[in-house]
């Protein structure tokens, strides 16, 4: 028996990276999945084909989830092919224009705030409705350890991350009693095509190993293994927290050896 049998999961930015990862793991684990997509339908296929080589139900669907419109017309679209949604997993987001905060495009820094937080509050608020009448339901925010270390040249970025952290708090607060938990996972640095030019060149890769107490980059599977286990009656007392899979990175890698 799979840890999350006979569920159905809603993965947003499902059709790459991190997402197909989610996906992957959880059909493995018995759930049908739903595979959300701003772009590249072959993409979203693809990951939905090896949800049904798991023997799991797929379904794929495009949605611009900077929109609340959007989000509820996505939540409509799964319930109809799937079911109502039990495990929620945020995933979808960007790390927005690079650059100085008094320098960048100002629409563009809004944006990236819009994507990466309102569109996981939209994403939680529709799932949330559903789950708290049924009495059960996980919701996921998948943040980033820019949630607690700043990034120079992407303040959108970890100001929107930060925000996922206290929203994850604060859902979770108000939807406990009802036997419903909101966790956050937080990944450091994994290998995935959006940050490809890192670790695809020596020296990028060197310097990144470097912030890293564990002295190496993650893989998605590692990352999906935590998802599945905080999904899964695993870990059904735990709500409200954000979970790290960073290697180490926010324990400061310099002060290793001391200081």
């Amino acid at each position: 028996m799979g840890r999350v049998d006979g569920r159905v999961a809603l993965v947003t930015g499902g059709s790459g990276g991190l997402g197909s990862a989610f996906a992957a793991a959880l059909a493995r684990e018995g759930a049908d999945v739903a595979i959300q997509y701003h772009s590249h339908p072959e993409r979203a296929d693809e990951v939905a084909e090896q949800v049904r080589q798991a023997g799991r139900r797929a379904h794929t669907v495009s949605a611009d989830l900077a929109d609340k419109s959007g989000a509820q017309a996505m939540f409509v679209s799964v319930g109809e092919a799937l079911g109502d949604v039990d495990i929620l997993v945020n995933n979808a987001g960007v790390d927005g224009e690079r650059g100085r905060a008094w320098e960048i495009d100002a629409d563009s820094w809004t944006k990236t705030i819009e994507i990466n937080l309102f569109g996981a509050y939209y994403c939680a608020r529709e799932a949330l409705s559903g789950m708290v009448p049924r009495g059960h339901g996980v919701v996921v925010n998948i943040s980033s350890v820019h949630e607690v270390i700043p990034w120079g040249g992407y303040s959108a970025y970890a100001t929107a991350k930060a925000g996922v952290s206290m929203m994850t708090k604060t859902l979770a607060l108000e939807t406990a009693e009802y036997g419903v938990r909101v966790v956050a996972l937080a990944p450091g640095a994994i290998r995935t095509p959006i940050n490809a030019d890192v670790w695809q060149d020596p020296e990028g890769l060197a310097d990144l190993e470097r912030k890293i107490p564990a002295r190496r980059i993650g893989e998605p599977d590692e990352v999906a293994a935590v998802l599945v286990s905080l999904v899964s009656d695993e870990a059904s007392y735990l709500t409200g927290t954000t979970v790290f899979v960073d290697g180490g990175m926010t324990l400061y890698a310099d002060f290793a050896h001391g200081g």
